[in-house]
């Protein structure tokens, strides 16, 4: 599988990555990350790979809190780890 190309594509990893090193907690950067990447990829300008789902399936569990509860250092820390990995395989996707 080749990588994603043109505009609709490099706008969108240049957005994702801009949402991976924003100021802010890392686990509100990710769920945002999270929410560009599956709208890259549902209009098209991304295709998933397979390692792209497994960064991200590994993410929504480190994000995962029961109602009301607040996500500890550990989500966090995991959440900037899976991020990396993530910015990473962007240029396959």
């Amino acid at each position: 599988m080749s990588p994603s190309s043109g505009a609709g594509a490099d706008a969108a990893r240049a957005e994702v990555r801009a949402l991976i090193t924003a100021k802010g907690h890392a686990v509100d950067n990710a769920r945002e990350a999270v929410a560009r990447l599956e709208a890259a990829f549902a209009d098209g300008a991304l295709e998933r790979t397979p390692l792209m789902d497994q960064f991200l399936a590994d993410l929504m569990q480190a994000l995962d809190q029961d109602e009301g509860a607040k996500l500890g250092g550990k989500s966090a820390e995991a959440a900037r780890f899976i991020l990396r990995a993530i910015d990473r395989e962007l240029d396959q996707a």
